[in-house]
Parts: structure tokens; C-alpha cells; sequence
């Protein structure tokens, strides 16, 4: 993925380094427990609600080492735009959660269960014409609204109260 690793620290307060990041945003729209934004998700209507989001906090459904790549879903983001007009998102991803490859992935009953499931890597590059990094060409739905940065913060999900089998076995 396309953006920034945020290293948590292993005790204490592990969110501190997100709270910090996000102390001086103007709205924040979380869709997650651990950390409450002044936008709240639930009061949102249309997609054009969240195109003044600064900071969009949202965990991810599981990760793929293989790509760098997060999925989400519906039932994570319950607004699609919210993942794509925020200037600044933070996903959260539990450990347990990242898949070794797309194969991995394919099997997860996400891709079943919701109204939608999106990849999300990142903005596109590539550095293979005569080794120039050429970065892609995006559509910007506001001409001063996209996604500015990615923040990946690895942290154990607050869903259940019980640790789930690590997804890193198998071929």
C-alpha cells in the first residue's frame, strides 16, 4: 500500500501515535470503537456528506502481504466514499488478519456476505520505463478532494473478545 506504517507502541496506550496524528483535524469521521471522530458515521446520508472528512478512521476487513493491499467492505466503511474523498485515512488492521496472497483472500466469506468488498493499495506507480517513477494519473471528484495520504496501523481488533487463529499457515 501506497503511504505511511505506524509503528504502535506495545503498551500503553497503542492508539496514542493515531490520536496525536489526528489532534488538530478539523473532522474526523471514525467507523471504528477504539478511537471516536466528530463526524458521525451513522448521521451520514449521501456520499457527498464526507467530502469535507480531513481524517477518516476505518479498520480493515483482513490485509494481503503478497500485494501491500487492504480490503474493505460495507459492513467497515458503511460509507463507500468515506475511503475515498477523506484527505487522510488511517486503517487499522489486526495482525491476524493479513493474508499471505490474493488466493488467501478470494476465500474470505467478505467477498460473499456484503453489498461490496474494494481492494485498496494505494495511488498506482510504476518505475519500469527506463527505471523513471512514474506516478499514475487519478481522477479528482473535487478539485481540491482526494486522498493526500494512507496510514497503516497494526493493532489487535476490538470485534471479539477472543484472539482468532493467525491467517499466515498454508500456500
Amino acid at each position: 500500500m501506497g503511504g505511511v506504517f505506524l509503528d504502535l507502541p506495545p503498551t500503553g496506550d497503542r492508539l496514542a501515535p493515531v490520536r496525536a496524528k489526528i489532534a488538530n483535524a478539523k473532522v474526523v469521521c471514525s467507523t471504528v470503537l477504539e478511537i471516536a471522530g466528530n463526524r458521525d458515521i451513522a448521521a451520514v446520508r449521501a456520499p457527498q456528506d464526507v467530502a469535507d472528512v480531513d481524517f477518516a478512521i476505518v479498520r480493515a476487513d483482513f490485509g494481503v502481504a503478497e500485494t501491500g493491499s487492504v480490503l474493505h467492505s460495507d459492513r467497515e466503511l458503511r460509507v463507500n466514499a468515506l475511503a475515498y474523498l477523506t484527505q487522510h485515512l488511517i486503517v487499522l488492521l489486526d495482525p491476524a488478519d493479513i493474508l499471505v496472497n490474493l488466493h488467501h483472500a478470494h476465500r474470505r466469506p467478505e467477498f460473499r456476505n456484503g453489498h461490496y468488498a474494494a481492494f485498496h493499495t494505494g495511488p498506482s506507480a510504476t518505475a519500469d520505463i527506463e527505471g523513471v517513477l512514474i506516478h499514475g494519473a487519478h481522477i479528482r471528484l473535487h478539485p481540491s478532494r482526494n486522498v493526500q495520504s494512507t496510514t497503516l496501523a497494526i493493532t489487535v481488533s476490538w470485534r471479539g473478545s477472543a484472539p482468532r487463529k493467525a491467517s499466515w499457515s498454508g500456500t
